[in-house]
């Protein structure tokens, strides 16, 4: 598995960005897809997760309400997780990861997720 991010950049307060995560490799083992960020001089957290067949959701506080995460699978081989990220505030940035696992429940930590994609920054400018 090999999880590539795409879509960051530079935004203004109440704008708009959808992130997407592919696994390049097109496993068949991920099925729990997750979005993680990390601002400077904080900790990582966690921001979204999808279990595999999509209708379950798993939210931060912080972006309830803003974003939404959904998946679309392509003959069972290209699966690709998006982070639609909506009314953008200054403290939403950070980079984003993304994440995935064997397990199929959406979960919280990043120590439940095996498999990582490299970061894509989002600035908010304010």
């Amino acid at each position: 598995v090999q999880l590539q991010a795409s879509g960051g950049g530079l935004v203004p307060a109440g704008g708009s960005l959808r992130l997407s995560c592919t696994d390049a490799r097109r496993a068949f083992s991920v099925l729990r897809m997750a979005w993680f960020r990390q601002a400077p001089g904080k900790e990582r957290e966690f921001v979204a997760a999808i279990n595999y067949r999509g209708d379950r959701r798993l939210y931060a506080d912080a972006v309830k309400g803003r974003f939404t995460i959904y998946r679309v699978s392509r003959d069972n081989t290209k699966i690709t997780s998006y982070l639609q990220m909506d009314a953008l505030k200054p403290e939403d940035t950070a980079v984003y990861y993304c994440a995935g696992d064997d397990d199929n429940r959406p979960l919280s930590k990043a120590g439940d997720y095996k498999y990582w994609g490299q970061g894509t920054l989002v600035t908010v400018s304010s």
